[in-house]
């Protein structure tokens, strides 16, 4: 039994939708997660299927699996800078809460990595809610650190 990452495909999409609706229900408790869910990821299904559709290499979807059984997903996606500087963003990255200790997220942060330097990215960008110290330290274990953060005053009586 071992865990891995590849390339998805469309035949993915039935595990890669119900991964998504369960980690975006586990985020939208979190602190930032009501906005996050409606803002960074309200089109997130569309934005995988387009990524698959790609032909000009811009996105792509990474699954991560385990005995060949999707457990993970990553979306990617390659900016071009003003400058002509390609910069690699993590759109998403989720993996099945119950799989979450069997090195699927590090086997497809792997395959992230190595496909961006491929591609000739200066660095990478991910997301991390505030509070999610499992994201945090998870990205930090790839030497990710912030370089920018955003705050946030909600003007809404319901939060």
């Amino acid at each position: 039994m071992s865990e891995g990452a590849r390339l998805g495909s469309e035949g993915d999409l039935v595990d890669i939708d119900w991964i998504l609706e369960i980690v975006l229900a586990e985020q939208a408790s979190m602190r930032g997660g009501e906005l996050f869910g409606r803002r960074e990821v309200v089109n997130l299904s569309e934005d995988i299927r387009r990524a698959l559709a790609d032909r000009q290499g811009t996105t792509s979807v990474v699954v991560g699996t385990y005995d060949d059984v999707v457990l993970g997903v990553a979306l990617v996606e390659i900016e071009q800078l003003v400058d002509g500087g390609l910069l690699g963003r993590l759109g998403a990255l989720a993996v099945h809460p119950e799989a979450r200790k069997a090195g699927i997220g590090e086997a497809m942060m792997q395959h992230v990595l190595e496909q961006l330097r491929s591609a000739g990215c200066l660095g990478v960008d991910a997301t991390a809610l505030p509070g999610d110290r499992h994201t945090k330290n998870f990205f930090e274990s790839f030497g990710l650190k912030a370089r920018m953060l955003t705050v946030h005053l909600s003007l809404s009586a319901s939060e």
